[in-house]
């Protein structure tokens, strides 16, 4: 059942319902993730099987609104004090002109610090397209990425996210993004930073096409970051849709990041658009323990309720998966 947007009270009866079953199936004596069964059927190493981050755009309606006064140096706070996570995904659109201001950088970076937050990536939008078909719009949307390359390193991310868009045919705009990605990834490289590119819209939502611009790369800091939700290729009234189940196993071989895109929940607080135990088995069967980034985009629930859910379910599929295997 899809929740409506017309009884508050009753959508916070569902999630308080919801937290409280979640907090049930919690093992005695730690969290989820700190649970040793999960480690030994997932991870040989003895660590969790993954790990929670948040993305800034979960928060992108509140951000927005500037009658609530919350900034992005308020997003390590609310992630740490509201969440009980500890790492967040930060989104260039709300510090754009904020990626050379060494003030404005040191200033964030100590809100991490005093909150115990680890600063992951940055999500980079508006700065061109990397695949342009033109070699001096290419080249320069390539360096408008840089400062934010610069950035990132300044806030200890292991990573920067770049969307690969193109115009031509598939193979035309295969080796087009893959250019251009070359060019940014050489970059990052000394630096020490990963050049990672998320299904995003157009052909980067074909995980064939994006799987093979990254091979086509072939540069060990340029990588995927899987969406569990953005896989459409055309929208409008006849979009068109790529699986997303076969979208994510093509992009998990290059994944050095995860995004777990939420948007609706059943009353068993399930997201009725995507599996979540197919997906996370996907994900960690192909070996993958990292970092996997709640996305609430939902608009039937506000953002801080859609994050909590997300959280919850992330955990009730880490408790599954902590289930001996018989």
């Amino acid at each position: 059942m899809k929740i409506q947007s017309d009884s508050l009270a009753s959508r916070r009866r569902f999630l308080a319902a919801s937290m409280a079953s979640m907090t049930a199936a919690t093992f005695a004596g730690g969290n989820l993730f700190q649970n040793k069964a999960s480690a030994d059927r997932h991870n040989e190493d003895g660590d969790p099987p993954f790990k929670l981050s948040l993305a800034e755009w979960s928060l992108h309606r509140t951000l927005r609104d500037e009658s609530k006064g919350v900034t992005n140096l308020d997003f390590p706070r609310i992630t740490k004090e509201e969440f009980g996570i500890e790492a967040v995904e930060f989104v260039n659109q709300f510090f754009m002109d904020k990626a050379q201001d060494k003030k404005y950088l040191a200033d964030l970076k100590g809100r991490c610090d005093d909150n115990g937050v680890k600063s992951l990536l940055i999500m980079i939008d508006r700065e061109g397209k990397i695949g342009d078909p033109n070699t001096a719009e290419r080249k320069k949307a390539v360096e408008n990425h840089y400062k934010w390359v610069d950035a990132a390193k300044y806030l200890g991310c292991h990573s920067v996210r770049v969307n690969a868009s193109s115009e031509g045919s598939f193979e035309e705009q295969q080796k087009l993004a893959a250019d251009g990605l070359a060019m940014l990834s050489e970059y990052a490289k000394p630096h020490g930073l990963n050049v990672l590119v998320e299904n995003h819209g157009g052909l980067s939502s074909n995980g064939k096409w994006l799987a093979g611009t990254i091979e086509m790369v072939d540069m060990e800091n340029c990588g995927t970051l899987p969406d569990f939700g953005n896989f459409y290729i055309t929208r409008g009234d006849d979009p068109e849709m790529y699986d997303r189940y076969q979208g994510v196993r093509e992009l998990m071989p290059h994944a050095k990041a995860v995004s777990a895109k939420s948007h609706d929940f059943d009353e068993s607080g399930n997201e009725i658009h995507t599996d979540y135990m197919k997906m996370m088995e996907i994900v960690l069967n192909h070996g993958y323990h990292g970092y996997v980034g709640i996305e609430y985009e939902g608009r039937n629930l506000g953002e801080y309720e859609g994050i909590q859910l997300t959280k919850a379910l992330l955990e009730k599929v880490a408790a599954k998966m902590a289930q001996p295997v018989s």
